[in-house]
């Protein structure tokens, strides 16, 4: 008969540890950078969204993707590996692509790529 072992739990595995000083946090090491504020360009520029890059987040959404979008994804971020050296995880793509879209939308209203395929969508589904 097969002994079973006693393993610790996740608790134990998982303790805070003793003797150790803490370390401050990075931002509680120094003064904050702060950079010159410099004018907003008016117009659709000014209000266009950035692509926020490789920060903490404060939101989160789940999108659900067909296997060949995200294989489409996966093979751009390989590309963009590849061929331009920018390192970048699949979240970063989807930032930048909604970003793009946002600002393509803000620039160009009704004849933006955004409004075009999702008309193009919502005829298909109305057809079928």
């Amino acid at each position: 008969m097969p002994r079973r072992v006693n393993l610790p739990g996740a608790s134990e595995l998982f303790r805070p540890t003793q003797g150790v000083p803490e370390v401050p946090r990075p931002a509680e090491r120094a003064e904050p950078v702060r950079r010159p504020r410099t004018a907003r360009p008016d117009g659709p520029e000014a209000s266009a969204p950035r692509v926020s890059g490789r920060v903490r987040h404060e939101e989160k959404i789940t999108v659900y993707v067909s296997s060949d979008e995200l294989l489409a994804l996966e093979q751009a971020r390989l590309q963009l590996r590849a061929e331009h050296r920018l390192a970048v995880d699949r979240g970063r793509i989807v930032r930048a692509a909604v970003a793009a879209a946002l600002a393509d939308l803000a620039e160009h209203g009704a004849g933006s790529e955004l409004v075009r395929r999702l008309d193009e969508n919502a005829a298909g589904r109305a057809e079928g």
